[in-house]
């Protein structure tokens, strides 16, 4: 049984949202307090991370930098926050996805079931020969999950590695941000489509020489993006 854990000031809210998980079949704890969110984070072993942004003592974004220095554990940051630039900042610290407030029940599960399965996909896929894609300067080795660029290892999120060996794997064809969407976070955008533009302008400055001449993401314009070869 997968283990949740919610960081969630509003007890009303955080009550609804355990409710639904566990009719889902998830176990749930839950924390009101930010600091005491973030040692439990930090100590505990859960397989998903239920995050609000505005939280007494440490407040999410600080909590989901935290998190992704020590684990890889998918992070959805729930807001009533609608501003894009909390959803930018949220997804460059490296959370996996960003749901606004009011949210229905149902999406809620249906986004915490698409990560926690391809998130178990991923750690269970076992040891195989590693598959190597080398690129001009860029080395991307898909089953250590591992960047290079120059030489120099790059360190991506879970979600930025898992773009950007998409668009690798399909040298020079072009995707829309839906297509992206569905494929990497595995259901439909509803709207959500700049995470896709998030995402694309965080790998860019990791693993561009120059990010207004891309030389590997290359921009469609209209349409959407490419992986140029």
């Amino acid at each position: 049984m997968s283990k949740i854990l919610i960081i969630e000031d509003e007890e009303a809210i955080a009550e609804l949202e355990k409710d639904y998980l566990e009719l889902s079949g998830f176990e749930v704890d839950i924390e009101n307090n930010g600091e005491a969110g973030l040692k439990k984070a930090l100590e505990g072993d859960y397989d998903l991370f239920l995050l609000d942004l505005m939280l007494p003592g440490v407040d999410g974004f600080d909590i989901c930098k935290e998190i992704r220095t020590a684990k890889n554990t998918p992070v959805l940051m729930v807001s009533a926050r609608k501003d894009d630039i909390d959803k930018i900042r949220g997804l460059g610290l490296g959370a996996d996805d960003y749901i606004t407030k009011p949210f229905s029940p149902s999406e809620l599960v249906a986004r915490v079931k698409a990560h926690l399965a391809r998130y178990e996909r991923l750690i269970g896929s076992g040891t195989k020969e590693n598959e190597i894609i080398e690129i001009r300067d860029l080395k991307i080795d898909k089953s250590a999950r591992r960047v290079w660029v120059r030489g120099e290892e790059k360190t991506l999120t879970t979600k930025e590695f898992d773009l950007l060996a998409f668009l690798a794997s399909n040298p020079n064809k072009v995707f829309t941000k839906a297509e992206l969407f569905r494929q990497i976070w595995e259901m439909e955008s509803v709207g959500d489509i700049a995470t896709v533009t998030v995402h694309i302008k965080k790998i860019r400055e990791k693993i561009e020489l120059n990010t207004a001449k891309p030389q590997y993401i290359e921009t469609i314009w209209g349409v959407g993006y490419r992986f140029k070869v």
